[in-house]
């Protein structure tokens, strides 16, 4: 592979007059007299650097090796991934510099495509036959707004959030016509910087001078962080009721809805945005996940079939819903379908966490079509497995749950509850997985029993938090970092003790002098959050005081090279 061309961000010196010459194309289209006929729109432009594409792969890859300036890329190629993808993908793995402009390219005018694709926010949408002067056009005015926001980008892209919202103040000033723009990329960054007042304040002084979509959607996601999930709801559902098509606003209010022990109204909100929009993997996954926990295995299959499809050649492409269509198989007394899946998934997935989990959904299976014994064969296997697991390499909690169902369905009652209690102790704040525990045990029969172990694993996550909280209160703050060390390795997945781990070394180090292993630590347990709970706020705040706090050095850089 060759080593990628790296070539300086264009000048925004004069938007009026772009030179085309300069500026690097890639044309995307599996239909060589389409490439040719873009190609030749773009010469007459005065474009000398054109590289063409006959598929997602081959586009991909150049994207990868090459920066451009400019994309066009149509929405449906023969085999392998479509245009939306290769946007994802592209903007996931950073292929994209932020100045660059991605057209999508289209004969395509079905709803499921446009959104889809709206959702993805490209540049502009084309519809075929493209004219010359229809590109022409298109393309000045997209390259005109990339420059409003040229250096706000390049700003975001090396994490300067502050910088960033501070640069759009400059530009509000001489860019009113993108004002609305700019005001809700400030209030994005003033989130991600932790400044989460400014941007409560922003929204809803936007919110007093017109009704806007985007001001009250963010001002609910703040509700819904703060875990006013009533309150929440009730944003959003104003948000969909004056725009149907806001769907971020969808997904955001299942959330509430699951949070507040709703999932019927959760499905049904997931159902709408996926009628709306039914080409998102992660809205797929998620529906048919909601709808397996309601019982409505039907409505499940074709969830997870869909998100099969989708995500087939997708960046979201993961053994997820294969398991869960391979329970869904095992429901329906399909138990040799069930097994034709695993195998493909095994295959698909080689060297993943497929393996575990492909026993699991076997024993599962074999348990829904009356197989006992070779249920209880595989939940021996898993019993072995779990007395030699440490915390940290214990699979996610769903994954716990389902060994767990499978154990205790076998009265294999001892390694089941201590599974289930990893489970609650770091999730010790997450009502939907207390609910989904408690549901586990009232499967098994033991539903008051289960409901007092979920109270006695909750308390003893909170006191461990609690205690290595008091010694950092009480100054105490050699023994508060020993004991949130012991801590993270007791409860690797509890959020809250992440978060107080991060603030206590920040802390200590803000106290007892720079120190870089204390640095090199903290960054490493942000890292952790960022990946389990991405956006979550307290993680934005405790990032800006470990970087005010951080000198400028050449380790420091490597540092944060290897980091991020």
């Amino acid at each position: 592979m060759s080593q990628t061309t790296t070539r300086q961000a264009p000048s925004a010196s004069d938007t009026s007059t772009v030179n085309w010459a300069e500026k690097y194309y890639l044309v995307v289209d599996d239909c060589a007299s389409i490439r040719q006929l873009l190609r030749e729109s773009l010469r007459n432009m005065g474009a000398k650097h054109i590289d063409l594409a006959m598929d997602g792969q081959e586009a991909m890859t150049m994207l990868t090796n090459k920066r451009y300036d400019i994309i066009l890329c149509d929405y449906h190629l023969d085999g392998g991934r479509n245009g939306q993808q290769i946007l994802e993908e592209a903007r996931s793995n950073n292929s994209l510099m932020p100045s660059s402009i991605f057209i999508m390219v289209s004969a395509e005018k079905s709803s499921d495509s446009v959104m889809g694709t709206a959702e993805h926010c490209p540049d502009a949408y084309l519809l075929k036959p493209i004219t010359e002067g229809m590109l022409t056009v298109r393309l000045n005015r997209a390259w005109q707004k990339k420059q409003v926001f040229r250096k706000i980008d390049l700003a975001y892209a090396r994490k300067d959030y502050a910088h960033a919202a501070m640069l759009c103040d400059l530009q509000i000033g001489d860019n009113k016509l993108h004002e609305n723009d700019l005001l809700r990329m400030k209030a994005s960054l003033l989130l991600k910087c932790g400044q989460r007042d400014k941007a409560r304040a922003l929204y809803e002084n936007v919110l007093c001078q017109r009704d806007c979509v985007w001001a009250k959607a963010g001002l609910a996601k703040l509700r819904l962080q703060d875990g006013d999930y009533a309150g929440a709801c009730q944003m959003l559902q104003d948000v969909i009721a004056g725009n149907s098509l806001y769907l971020d606003a969808y997904d955001q209010l299942a959330t509430a809805h699951k949070q507040l022990g709703q999932p019927e109204q959760a499905n049904a909100v997931l159902e709408r945005a996926a009628r709306l929009s039914p080409n998102s993997a992660p809205r797929q996954k998620t529906l048919a996940e909601v709808a397996m926990r309601l019982g409505d295995v039907a409505a499940a299959e074709k969830a997870f079939r869909k998100c099969i499809s989708v995500g087939e050649h997708s960046i979201n492409r993961s053994a997820d819903p294969y398991f869960g269509l391979a329970r869904v198989c095992g429901l329906k007394k399909a138990p040799k379908e069930a097994m034709q899946i695993l195998a493909t998934v095994q295959k698909k997935f080689a060297g993943d966490v497929s393996d575990l989990r492909a026993k699991i959904t076997e024993g599962l299976v074999c348990l829904d079509n009356g197989d006992t014994r070779s249920a209880t064969v595989i939940a021996e296997e898993l019993e072995a497995m779990l007395a030699t697991a440490t915390a940290a390499v214990l699979p996610s909690p769903n994954t716990c749950m389902d060994i767990a169902t499978l154990l205790l369905e076998v009265d294999i009652k001892e390694p089941a509850v201590k599974l289930l209690c990893h489970v609650v102790q770091n999730n010790d704040d997450d009502k939907t997985v207390r609910d989904e525990v408690q549901k586990v045990f009232e499967y098994a029969g033991m539903g008051e029993e289960g409901a007092e172990l979920i109270a006695t694993a909750r308390k003893e996550a909170t006191d461990i938090m609690n205690r290595g909280v008091l010694l950092w209160k009480t100054n105490k703050l050699d023994e508060a970092v020993e004991w949130m060390r012991a801590a993270r390795l007791k409860l690797p997945g509890n959020l809250r003790i992440l978060l107080n781990t991060a603030q206590i070394l920040i802390s200590h180090v803000q106290k007892h002098g720079y120190d870089l292993g204390l640095v090199a630590e903290a960054a490493e347990v942000l890292n952790q959050i960022d990946k389990m709970a991405p956006g979550q706020l307290r993680h934005c705040e405790l990032s800006a005081q470990l970087g005010a706090l951080t000198p400028h050095a050449p380790e420091i850089d490597l540092l944060t090279a290897m980091l991020h």
